[in-house]
């Protein structure tokens, strides 16, 4: 690509001043959107923060909205047309995981400020980082640059969700439907992309996930079949707790590094020369540190380090065990014999594996072990993975825009994290961007953050994405 035109390249750095200029008018957007809880999981605002999204679209940014009803939580489709050539789909959601039982500094809905050791000042609060937090800066962006400017480089279709922490259940039908009204030229997933020592992580796509529920409840095999009764019974009655943990063990050898399930390696896609590439360069740059301390672990599960141990998390599946309920779990003494033992897990897909293949391979695995009449297998959400290219259209504007800001950016071929990005790779034939500056931490979890100075910083970032994306020329098939 040639260089920028000197009266683009003067307006992008306006605009960068203008990103500051109006700050605090941004942090006041993002406020309002953190206040107000969204929890998917239990619907709790999930109306209201739609409405919130629609109205941001519709007032701040002169554009049309609309929320769509589905079966589940509204979907917020949106337009903002200034005649330009080139058309950018943003992504979205607007939904966040529940905060019970967690200890926050502050009111997990309080949008506050708190000073982080080591990061300065933050906002803490749930959703921040994952993901209203990049949303509501890209929406707080192009309204200054219309603001200033009278029209934007790009028009902007606005495709937000709030069932993202659910797997995503309603857009996997949605997206389908409405081909013609998202069709697009590049999608953006708005993301602050920098880790704790400022370098971007520039994720390339999304391993896939299938979530499942296994119950196992008493009934005429010889457990209790309405309610936990009294633990001395274990002497002569079943107890479902002993079949789930049974199960479980089957599922994975001792040292967790291997899933002993039949079939669950059948599908999966070897890395091609594009990835293997990724991975090469990983190999001089990944820093495992960064990673273990962001999560407080001593030490990976594997025996292996750079690109060996890249190839592992990125593209091969893992199973995972989010959560288990059986019996008495209070700090009181209680002896219990439960008449139904439950677990969560997910099993997050490499690249070429299939939801349906995933499910069938489990149910043979449990009918392997004779438990098939036992265990109730329900299918919560499940999509494929989804990969772009670093030169593709959505990708490459971004890489220069972070090299524009000097940024150390490190290319990676997958994120072991789970989005429908397949919907836009494979549905509407588009590349998606995961991207922008800024850094952010704790999704998920207490004290999810986000650090001011970052959020400046990704409004910058996508200021130079758009007016490059604007004119950037169409990728070069033989690249990475």
């Amino acid at each position: 690509m040639s260089s920028p035109s000197t009266s683009v390249a003067s307006l992008v750095a306006s605009a960068h001043a203008w990103m500051e200029e109006d700050f605090d008018e941004h942090l006041a957007l993002l406020r309002r959107w953190l206040r107000q809880p969204s929890v998917s999981g239990t619907g709790e605002g999930i109306p209201e923060m739609a409405e919130l999204v629609r109205s941001a679209i519709v007032d701040d940014l002169d554009g049309e909205a609309r929320i769509e009803p589905t079966d589940g939580h509204p979907i917020v489709l949106g337009r903002v047309d200034v005649g330009a050539p080139r058309t950018l789909l943003v992504y979205g959601m607007y939904d966040v995981q529940p905060v019970d039982g967690e200890e926050w500094l502050v009111d997990p809905f309080s949008g506050d400020e708190v000073d982080l050791p080591g990061f300065g000042p933050c906002i803490v609060s749930r959703g921040v980082m994952n993901s209203k937090g990049p949303l509501a800066n890209l929406v707080s962006t192009v309204r200054t640059l219309r603001d200033r400017t009278g029209t934007l480089p790009v028009n902007l279709v606005f495709l937000v969700e709030g069932e993202e922490e659910l797997g995503s259940v309603s857009l996997h039908g949605f997206v389908p439907a409405h081909l013609e009204e998202l069709a697009a030229d590049a999608a953006l997933f708005p993301f602050y992309s920098q880790d704790r020592n400022d370098k971007v992580l520039m994720y390339l796509g999304t391993k896939g996930m299938a979530f499942f529920d296994l119950t196992v409840r008493g009934g005429d095999w010889g457990a209790p079949r309405s309610a936990g009764i009294h633990g001395m019974n274990a002497g002569w009655f079943h107890n479902p707790a002993w079949v789930l943990a049974d199960l479980l063990s089957s599922m994975m050898s001792p040292d967790q590094t291997l899933i002993t399930i039949d079939g669950i390696y059948d599908e999966v896609a070897p890395p091609d020369e594009v990835d293997l590439e990724l991975l090469r360069r990983l190999d001089d740059t990944f820093d495992p540190a960064t990673q273990l301390t962001g999560y407080d672990v001593a030490r990976f599960k594997h025996d292996a380090s750079g690109a060996e141990l890249m190839r592992r998390f990125l593209f091969q599946p893992s199973l995972n065990i989010d959560g288990l309920a059986a019996g008495d779990a209070g700090d009181n003494m209680k002896t219990m014999l439960p008449h139904e033992a439950r677990a969560k897990i997910d099993i997050r897909l490499a690249p070429g594996m299939t939801v349906a293949g995933v499910q069938k391979s489990l149910r043979d695995h449990i009918a392997k072990l004779g438990f098939q009449d036992l265990v109730d297998i329900r299918v919560r959400s499940g999509y494929p993975a989804g990969k772009s290219r670093l030169t593709d259209l959505a990708n490459a504007p971004m890489l220069r825009a972070y090299e524009a800001a000097g940024a150390q950016v490190e290319p990676w071929p997958l994120v072991a994290g789970a989005a429908p990005l397949y919907l836009f790779t494979d549905e509407l034939g588009i590349g998606v961007c995961m991207g922008g500056l800024g850094h952010g931490g704790g999704q998920h979890s207490p004290n999810e953050y986000a650090t001011i100075r970052g959020m400046l910083d990704y409004s910058r970032s996508i200021v130079s994405y758009l007016y490059d994306l604007a004119d950037a020329p169409i990728d070069h098939p033989e690249g990475l």
